[in-house]
């Protein structure tokens, strides 16, 4: 019997890699349809190459600091138990690859392709895992120090704080350093509209990350016994709140539209294993209207040419999925129980530092020693061409090859 669930938690914590692996063609299609049709080509490499990039940085530095293991050992150890720890790091590792599929949305159409894979690296392999061991394996004795002062550690089943929030806060500090793209907002600082290039690739992959969260949400049990209906359930919840309330607030705005699930869902993860349903649905609706709200002000006031708006929707919306969590999670809303508003605070604010420290000096050492950006004739020409010498429709190819 416990050689058949020990089989039985690799196969279901497999599927959830393979589930969560999928989101990344979510990622990809997201940004290929919403970035102009000279920089599709280099959104679909990207998201390939960061991947491949976070592999070997996880593998080789990032699982070891987060949770104190290593693979540099024979295969027969490395099989134990059917192999269930490579499973779970490939599921975790399928996390930490959101990182820079993340930014890669918000810096778009002007990023250096070479840095912004180092940038990967150091992300993935340094910055990341050191505040995932925090939260999920207990580093530092942080987590004992949140219980004893706030009652409660910090909670985030799925990581609305430590994958979203940490993506989106570390994007938010790339996008300030590279600036706007050319042409985005006039000398007198009014926008110029940048429409998305393709509205069903954005929609197809705003469709493959909403299926492929159950498995973000669900398998994050990491084990057959700890499964439950209502981390399914509160995140569909989440999901339809979020569209609807995109929908209302984004004037019926096809790219609103699409983004509220994801909106909902960034939010759902922490405390998808606490709520009601209820709960998780007031969650989703609150999340796809700050959305909307956060991204209209960012980008028409503020002037932060966010592409994909990946700070207001995984930023933002995942902050408040830190905070949610320790409301509807309470007993007294008819959650589970066992957190506290001022624990989920207080670990919410830690990964927006962390990340945004972590951002600032990653991409800013980075920018000091090799540049970020790209020329403002390779931009004006389009990362297709300019880095990949091919464009998504042969047809407009420099050459004119059909």
């Amino acid at each position: 019997m416990e050689a058949l669930q020990s089989a039985g938690d690799v196969l279901f914590v497999l599927l959830g890699a393979i589930m969560v692996l999928a989101m990344h063609a979510g990622f990809a299609f997201l940004e290929v349809g919403t970035v102009r049709k000279k920089n599709q080509v280099n959104a679909l490499v990207k998201i390939m190459v960061d991947f491949s990039m976070s592999t070997i940085a996880y593998f080789f530095i990032g699982y070891s600091i987060a949770y104190g293991v290593g693979f540099l050992q024979g295969a027969e150890a490395l099989s134990a138990k059917n192999g269930y720890d490579l499973v779970k790091f490939f599921f975790l590792l399928t996390f930490a690859a959101a990182i820079p599929a993340i930014v890669s949305g918000g810096i778009a159409e002007r990023a250096k392709f070479n840095p912004q894979l180092a940038a990967t690296f150091a992300l993935v392999g340094l910055v990341y895992p050191f505040f995932e061991g925090i939260v999920w394996n207990g580093n530092f004795g942080v987590q004992s120090w949140i219980e004893a002062s706030f009652g409660a550690p910090f909670h985030d089943f799925a990581g609305s704080i430590v994958v979203h929030a940490m993506g989106g806060w570390i994007a938010l500090a790339a996008v300030m350093l590279l600036g706007a793209r050319m042409g985005r907002y006039s000398k007198d600082g009014r926008l110029h509209a940048f429409p998305p290039s393709n509205i069903p690739f954005l929609a197809l992959g705003a469709w493959i990350l909403t299926v492929g969260w159950f498995g973000f949400n669900v398998m994050s049990a990491q084990a057959i016994e700890g499964i439950t209906g209502l981390v399914a359930v509160n995140s569909l919840m989440a999901m339809v709140g979020g569209t609807l309330a995109a929908l209302l607030m984004g004037r019926n705005d096809p790219g609103f539209v699409h983004n509220g699930p994801l909106a909902g869902l960034v939010a759902v993860c922490a405390g998808s294993d606490l709520m009601h349903p209820l709960g998780a649905l007031v969650t989703g609706l609150v999340a796809g209207g700050l959305f909307v709200w956060t991204f209209t002000l960012t980008q028409n006031r503020w002037k932060i040419d966010d592409v994909l708006g990946v700070w207001p929707l995984h930023g933002l919306c995942g902050a408040w999925g830190g905070i949610a969590a320790g409301i509807f999670g309470s007993a007294a809303l008819g959650g589970m129980g066992g957190v506290t508003f001022a624990a989920q605070l207080a670990g919410s604010l830690m990964g927006i530092s962390v990340a945004l420290i972590g951002g600032f000096i990653v991409y800013g050492v980075l920018k000091m020693l090799v540049g970020i950006r790209m020329s403002q004739e390779d931009e004006y020409l389009g990362a297709d061409l300019a880095i990949h010498k091919i464009s998504a429709t042969p047809s407009s190819n420099a050459s004119g090859d059909e």
